[in-house]
């Protein structure tokens, strides 16, 4: 990759660049450092990426996109790669009048929550700040807000986008649909997005949420009660149920601090006067042994899960739909919470999203990519460490816990919370046949030699 476009504005970095080249490769997944890309081409704007994709298209180079940098999968920086990384193109700017926000690819949640909420708005994300909005959105996008206003592609109206051979197309309803429709879950199969514009909604300043920690033994009767609760929850309530080692609180007894508990986040959106209404219930659930749930910001509500996603850890990652919270689905992720290896500096934690509202109601399933249908709630178990001489064993823990959740689960799922599982899971991950068949259409349309292959991977149709 020696001759490099000269035209090329941004800053090229190459495994010789030293500090400057080991920074711009890391990624979330700390896995990733293991093997750097053959070029990391830092993009100033779109005319440099279009350069970029240009010179690959026209040498057969397959390309790696790097926006946030935080999907599990570590595909923004593989081994001998060309990578366009987007994460200086930074740019937001939000329309109050028309409750617009508009966002370049290398935005972070946190930059994007910060800059809709200085008009009193939010755009319905993930719960992470240093999340990269353009891998969340273009995967679906799930977070405390979907209950009430739907997934991020049920709020997206429109992308900029570079196609492999350099052209700039817009993608929405009525400019390239069937793109648009592919953009909307599909991931970054289809060419690098450049700008997003999403619609936003009034919430806050100030919103109820937080902790409500119970001890392990009360776990299975409290997620026992809780699809009956939910069923009849305001859409203004999100809630997520984590499994997960006790936090060292003082009001928490020592001896319990690392033992496995069970929390309750909620995160109330609606008139704050109602929000006992909706949380009391929750802690009736069961006798909590910490109460955490206050009046805060939507800004520190949204970042609440920042400190259990620290960047740069060795990570895996698994997740799926189940159609119900069923006896036998709890009973497994109990069992295997209960048993999880444990090493120093490695932690686990087991995650369930609540789903029902408006991202299972009010949008139908072949509407977009993104598959939802049928699912009520959404679960994820994901490991940290250190040390890469856990890697095997945390893998097969990964591979057991697939495993044993795989007769819960639906074939369908949601692509960013869970590491990719190989071809026959790809393959059912979309939803329906149909929908696969239609992906793969739009593939060949806009990427036919799959240079866009580091990523969860939508293979081109064939010719007949």
């Amino acid at each position: 990759m020696t001759d490099f476009p000269a035209d090329f504005r941004g800053t090229v970095l190459r495994p010789g660049d030293g500090d400057r080249y080991d920074a711009a490769r890391a990624l979330y997944q700390g896995r990733a450092a293991d093997a750097g890309p053959a070029l990391i081409a830092q993009c100033a704007d779109e005319d440099d990426v279009a350069t970029v994709l240009r010179h690959a298209s026209a040498h057969g180079i397959p390309v790696a996109v790097r926006g946030g940098g935080h999907g599990s999968d570590g595909y923004a920086m593989p081994g001998g790669a060309l990578v366009v990384d987007l994460s200086a193109m930074k740019a937001v700017t939000v329309d109050p009048e028309r409750r617009m926000v508009r966002a370049q690819p290398g935005v972070l949640l946190g930059e994007l929550d910060a800059a809709a909420q200085e008009h009193g708005l939010a755009v319905p994300a993930g719960t992470v700040s240093s999340t990269g909005v353009a891998g969340l959105t273009l995967g679906g996008g799930i977070g405390h807000l979907m209950r009430r206003f739907g997934a991020t592609v049920d709020n997206l109206l429109a992308c900029e986008m570079v196609t492999v051979d350099g052209r700039r197309v817009r993608a929405d309803e009525a400019e390239n649909p069937e793109l648009f429709w592919a953009l909307r879950g599909g991931g970054g199969n289809f060419g690098v997005v450049t700008a997003f514009e999403y619609r936003a909604h009034p919430v806050g300043p100030d919103v109820v949420a937080g902790q409500l920690i119970f001890p392990f033994d009360q776990a299975a009767d409290i997620l026992g009660k809780l699809p009956a609760h939910m069923a009849t929850a305001p859409r203004e309530l999100g809630v997520l149920a984590v499994l997960a080692p006790a936090p060292a609180l003082p009001m928490l007894p020592p001896e319990a601090h690392g033992k496995p508990v069970l929390i309750l986040v909620p995160v109330y959106t609606g008139d704050l006067a109602t929000a006992d209404e909706a949380i009391e219930p929750l802690a009736a659930l069961g006798r909590p042994v910490a109460n955490l749930v206050a009046q805060m910001p939507w800004l520190r509500a949204n970042s609440m899960l920042d400190a259990v996603a620290p960047y740069g850890k060795r990570m895996n990652l698994r997740g799926g739909y189940l159609p119900a919270l069923s006896t036998d689905a709890i009973g497994t992720l109990l069992h295997q919470a209960a048993t999880t290896p444990a090493n120093p500096g490695a932690t686990t934690s087991f995650n369930l999203w609540s789903m029902g509202g408006a991202i299972s109601e009010d949008v139908a399933e072949n509407a977009t990519a993104f598959s939802r249908e049928g699912a009520a709630w959404l679960w994820e178990a994901v490991n940290m460490w250190d040390d890469p001489e856990h890697d095997a064993p945390y893998e097969q823990w990964a591979a057991t816990i697939g495993e044993a959740m795989r007769p819960h689960s639906l074939t369908s799922g949601y692509t960013n919370l869970t590491d990719d599982l190989g071809d026959a899971w790809r393959s059912g991950v979309h939803g329906n046949e149909a929908k696969l068949r239609r992906l793969r259409a739009v593939k060949a349309t806009w990427d036919p030699d799959n240079l866009l292959r580091f990523n969860k991977n939508i293979a081109p149709a064939t010719a007949g």
